[in-house]
């Protein structure tokens, strides 16, 4: 066992044969080189295991337990930068949004946004807090469908204000390989997105914008539907890795925000059975 990792009671990071069958063919192909071919390749499952166990207990890299079997923190690093440079995550996330289509469990009645912003340390895509003294940060956006199923995820400096990312995320959910083709026909969002230049933007969209308004008085029952994007941040955050930005990369940060997004949609299919 694990000391503070929950070994002995669960262990999330473990990959089944299923999971793992829409995972592999995704994954580039890495022949050995006939001369000099040098150490042995570590095995891409075990290596993904790794990977997701600093997901899912943010331990650094570099604590990586060896008797665990997956390979050294660095190994799993460059492979998790390896992969994110073949485009794996965003693509996983796509297929597995493409199987929630296929098991009719997409309801695009609604989507709903937002944008809290995760403690971070530094790097690319942050900026000063205009609320918090200054300090750099960074922002988790998302969208998701009526039912909370994370869509679309993007990472921005603190300082941008949540509106300017609406248009990316509607963008990002009708125009990518496996998603619905279809739009939302109803997108909602708090007061962070009052601006009649972004409501515009998105009947121009064909979608009709349900945004709280600055300045008037709470009770308007918008949150008895918002509330879903708000559990898919909780879902989200309780990978503890993508809590606080330690990579200074931010596409490191940003793979890690994918693949949890990937995760809970995987977690939804293997509910629907």
């Amino acid at each position: 066992m694990i000391r503070g990792y929950g070994v002995a009671r669960s262990k999330p990071w473990h990959v089944d044969d299923e999971l793992w069958a829409v995972i592999e063919p995704l994954l580039p192909q890495v022949a050995r080189r006939p001369r000099h071919p040098g150490r042995k390749r570590h095995p891409d499952r075990l290596v993904f295991q790794g990977i997701l166990f600093v997901l899912h207990t943010g331990i650094p890299w570099d604590h990586l337990p060896q008797e665990l079997g997956f390979g050294s923190g660095m190994t799993c690093w460059r492979r998790l930068a390896e992969w994110i440079g073949a485009g794996v995550w965003p693509r996983l996330h796509e297929v597995l949004l493409a199987k929630l289509r296929s098991a009719n469990a997409l309801d695009f009645s609604r989507a709903a946004v937002d944008g809290p912003h995760p403690g971070v340390k530094g790097g690319a895509k942050t900026g000063r807090s205009p609320v918090d003294r200054g300090k750099t940060g960074s922002k988790h956006h998302l969208i998701t469908d009526a039912t909370g199923i994370p869509l679309a995820a993007s990472l921005t400096g603190v300082n941008r204000n949540d509106v300017t990312q609406l248009i990316p995320l509607l963008e990002a959910v009708r125009g990518k390989r496996g998603r619905p083709r279809r739009r939302p026909d109803v997108v909602l969002g708090d007061r962070g997105y009052d601006h009649d230049k972004y409501r515009r933007l998105v009947w121009d969209r064909g979608v009709k914008p349900v945004i709280a308004r600055r300045g008037t008085e709470h009770g308007s029952g918008l949150g008895t539907q918002r509330w879903v994007v708000e559990r898919a941040f909780a879902h989200l955050h309780w990978f503890r890795r993508p809590r606080i930005r330690w990579e200074i990369r931010d596409d490191i940060h940003e793979a890690f925000l994918t693949l949890g997004c990937a995760l809970i949609c995987w977690r939804r299919l293997v509910s629907l059975r």
